[in-house]
Formats: structure tokens, C-alpha cells, sequence
């Protein structure tokens, strides 16, 4: 049993521990979003064309997520692209109108149904699918390897807490904090 002296040391512990865990989350995430680093040199150097590197470079995460959706279910529909990738409807319209207008999709209608139009990637939406499942690949086998100097024990325990933050709403528990410190 701690003492209240052991009990204060622990939260302090636990304090600080999160302060730099909330650092090394951010270190992770801008790892990822500097032009610089390693992965965008790798998808660079797996593409001669610079189209393809400036449109993964400037794409969303959404907009690579439809482009992905596309390239797999091709020839499709947004409405199946919603259901299947969890896009808003209206969502995958907007992304699909820009991917229209940089001509990185291409759009047909059925010949007994006019209104229903399906999308397909043109040559240069087909490289920027290949180039980005290559480059998720590879990812994958790079966090699978990491991933292999940990114990099952400690990759329990970071299941656990990665199963929770994507259900936590931090907005909610930080407003719930400031009304307890009141």
C-alpha cells in the first residue's frame, strides 16, 4: 500500500510520463508531415512522375482514401464508396469533383442508367493508387518489424490504450478535468 508521500510521487510519475508521451506523439506525427523526410523521398523515388509525387504530397488523407477506394473497386459508384470506406456521401462527391478536374478520375454512366455515374482512374490516378498502396506496404512491414521487439504482454497493454484513445473524446475528458480542478 502507498503511503500519501508514494501516492504523490506516482501521480508526478504518471504526469510527466504523459506530458512526454502528448511529445513523442507530436515527433511522430510530424515525422510524417515534413517534405523532407524519409517517406516522401521513397514514394519520390518510386515515381518518375512528378505529377504523382506533387498530388500525394498536397492529397488529404481522405482524398487518398478515395483514390484507394477507386482503384480497388473500380469501375464504382460514390454511394459504394461511402458505404464500404465510411466517407460521408457528400464528402466523396467533393473529393471525386477535384480528382474529376486534376483528371486523375475519369467518369462513365451506365448505358440503361444515366444517372448513376461510376469513377475509374485514369493512367496517372492508376500510378498515384500504385505508388500509395506500394508505400502502405512497405510501412506495414516496417511497423510489423518494429513491432517485433516488444513482448505480447507490452503489445497488450498498447492495444489496450490505442483501443481506447480512438473511442475517448479528449475534448470531453479536458472539460471534465477543468470542472474537477474547480
Amino acid at each position: 500500500m502507498l503511503d500519501s508521500q508514494g501516492a504523490s510521487e506516482n501521480a508526478d510519475d504518471a504526469m510527466a510520463l504523459s506530458v512526454e508521451v502528448l511529445a513523442l506523439l507530436a515527433k511522430v506525427t510530424e515525422r510524417f508531415e515534413t517534405e523532407g523526410n524519409e517517406e516522401w523521398q521513397w514514394i519520390a523515388a518510386r515515381s518518375q512522375n512528378p505529377l504523382v509525387v506533387e498530388v500525394l504530397r498536397d492529397s488529404s488523407v481522405t482524398t487518398l482514401r478515395v483514390i484507394d477506394a477507386i482503384g480497388r473497386l473500380e469501375p464504382v459508384n460514390g454511394i459504394t464508396i461511402s458505404a464500404r470506406f465510411h466517407i460521408p456521401k457528400g464528402t466523396v462527391s467533393k473529393v471525386t469533383r477535384r480528382l474529376i478536374a486534376r483528371k486523375l478520375v475519369s467518369v462513365e454512366s451506365l448505358p440503361n442508367n444515366r444517372k448513376e455515374i461510376l469513377f475509374r482512374l485514369t493512367p496517372p490516378g492508376r500510378e498515384i493508387f500504385e505508388v500509395h498502396r506500394a508505400f502502405d506496404e512497405q510501412m506495414e512491414r516496417g511497423f510489423i518489424q518494429f513491432l517485433r521487439r516488444y513482448t505480447a504482454d507490452e503489445l497488450r497493454l498498447l492495444v489496450r490504450v490505442l483501443r481506447e484513445a480512438s473511442d475517448a473524446s479528449f475534448l470531453s475528458l479536458g472539460s471534465q478535468a477543468t470542472q474537477d480542478e474547480k
